[in-house]
């Protein structure tokens, strides 16, 4: 049998460098149901992969260097491994040169092995100071 944790922790850490994300996304629904809580400008309810990637990851990478980067802090995983919390810590650095330092709760729910629903919690004040400044900067 599979040890779902060491599985889970390996699939997250891809999200570690733009190099091996594509190895993360394979593992996700291309109709995942996935919620970006908050008040920023990427909060939302996305319903499609390529959409949520579009609205965030994509809109991230234009405003940090090297896109998003995101380290495993803590994952945990419910008994039947249907559940798994991932808790991410973002080493991006902004397009200005200032960390990125922006903390990620994703409420995971999995059928077998792909991630069909997320509902993402962050510093909504951090992404939106990050998004909207660096956008008005590209702007000028």
């Amino acid at each position: 049998m599979t040890d779902v944790r060491a599985d889970r922790v390996r699939l997250f850490g891809f999200l570690q460098d733009s190099g091996t994300q594509p190895n993360f996304w394979e593992r996700v629904a291309d109709d995942v149901d996935w919620t970006v809580q908050g008040t920023h400008p990427l909060a939302g309810r996305y319903h499609g992969k390529q959409e949520f990637l579009d609205a965030t990851f994509r809109r991230l990478a234009g405003v940090l260097k090297g896109g998003a980067k995101l380290e495993v802090e803590h994952v945990h995983v419910d008994g039947d491994g249907d559940i798994t919390v991932a808790e991410l810590y973002s080493t991006s650095t902004t397009n200005e040169g200032a960390p990125f330092a922006n903390r990620y709760c994703w409420v995971c729910r999995f059928d077998g092995d792909t991630i069909v629903e997320v509902r993402a919690y962050l510093d909504s004040a951090m992404v939106a100071y990050t998004v909207l400044r660096n956008e008005a900067g590209q702007a000028q």
